[in-house]
């Protein structure tokens, strides 16, 4: 047996230790910077050490893509039939949520965490699916490309210049219980690439063209091997270090309008800070007579829902208040969460003038100051 399989041994036996702390189901995610590096691959790998260990392992869902070696690990493990859907006339496979519910293995794999479910499914996506499957005491063993978690997508999006549809929030990575980066220098990706073990070969050289390039590939793969150590040091912070040294437990408020890329920008990054700090986080939309909904176009309304809905998706507690003060209502928020940080969007008016000119406004920054509180002015 080699060093290598002896090491995934190892590394089995920790996620099996890690479920005996409580009933709900222990979470294990692979990320990696792309398609192609390997972690549908490793997933079948660890399936198939699980299994050898005498541990009740079935394969919910793999996505092969085609891949020969992908396929044939497959083989040997015990898979649980996809649902199959008619949708728009076509027959279509779906994770079969509550055939792994009866079936209840100990594990299951769940490829595709970022995947959007046909319409009229319990779940609109792959990883609230995940969820239902945790809540029942089973762990999952899933993957996600990196430029699939919402925090970072305005990032991939410079890197690639393609806006990527289907996201997962970012609280998935946090109550995960162990996040694995699936790491490859761009050279090997491309190599892989050239040799169709990645997609097929009439496909080869538009990918080189578009997405495959070293540059993007390099960029990528920083963001993923950040992510995943970034997601190891706020567990350390969290569990280890503030409660050793018993730091304060930050709470963030995000203050949104009907602005509907500014209110985007705020709950994203305040998100990312949130994420951060694995701390609770809250979205504060003050509905003044300026933005009732007699006021504000119909395009704008439907922004704010889908503001609150991805808040919402990214583990924020949404508060909605009918107010004239916006200030005043920022301030009993404050007190009323336990608020540390405030993040607002960058005035429209110099800020320095909305000190001078407004009383509320001053007011606010003495109240913050006064509590301790911290002011983030996103640009």
């Amino acid at each position: 047996m080699t060093d290598e399989v002896n090491d995934r041994e190892k590394k089995v036996e920790q996620f099996l230790k890690m479920n005996e702390a409580n009933n709900r189901g222990k979470l294990k995610i692979y990320i990696g910077m792309s398609a192609g590096v390997g972690k549908s691959y490793r997933m079948l790998q660890e399936a198939h050490t699980l299994l050898r260990n005498g541990v009740n392992v079935k394969v919910g869902y793999i996505e092969t893509h085609g891949r020969k070696e992908t396929a044939e690990l497959v083989e040997g493990l015990p898979v649980v039939p996809r649902r199959k859907v008619f949708y728009k006339g076509k027959e279509l496979d779906e994770l079969d949520v509550q055939a792994i519910l009866l079936l209840h293995p100990d594990v299951v794999i769940v490829d595709e965490l970022a995947h959007t479910n046909i319409p009229g499914s319990k779940n609109e996506k792959r990883w609230q699916d995940v969820l239902d499957i945790l809540d029942a005491g089973i762990d999952v063993i899933s993957a996600v490309n990196i430029q699939h978690i919402e925090s970072i997508n305005e990032d991939v999006k410079d890197i690639t210049g393609v806006e990527v549809k289907e996201r997962v929030p970012d609280k998935i990575l946090q109550v995960a219980d162990e996040v694995v980066n699936i790491d490859l220098t761009a050279q090997e990706l491309i190599t892989r690439l050239k040799e169709g073990k990645i997609y097929d070969h009439a496909k080869v050289q538009q990918a080189l063209t578009n997405f495959f390039q070293p540059e993007k590939i390099l960029q990528l793969r920083e963001l993923a091997l950040k992510e995943v150590a970034g997601q190891v040091e706020r567990k350390v912070d969290y569990e280890v270090t503030s409660k050793e040294k018993g730091w304060r437990h930050e709470h963030f408020l995000a203050c949104i309008s009907s602005n509907h890329e500014m209110a985007q920008n705020i709950i994203r990054k305040t998100a990312r800070l949130a994420s951060y700090y694995n701390s609770k986080w809250f979205v504060l939309y003050v509905q003044t007579p300026k933005e009732s909904l007699e006021k504000i176009p119909l395009a704008a309304q439907r922004h704010l829902i889908n503001n609150f809905k991805n808040a919402t998706e990214l583990g924020a507690e949404v508060i909605q208040v009918k107010d004239s003060n916006v200030a005043k209502v920022i301030m009993e928020t404050v007190a009323e969460k336990h608020i540390t940080t405030v993040c607002i969007g960058k005035p429209h008016l110099n800020l320095f003038q909305v000190i001078l000119r407004t009383n509320v406004f001053n007011q606010l920054l003495k109240t913050l100051s006064k509590n301790d509180v911290d002011l983030i002015i996103l640009s």
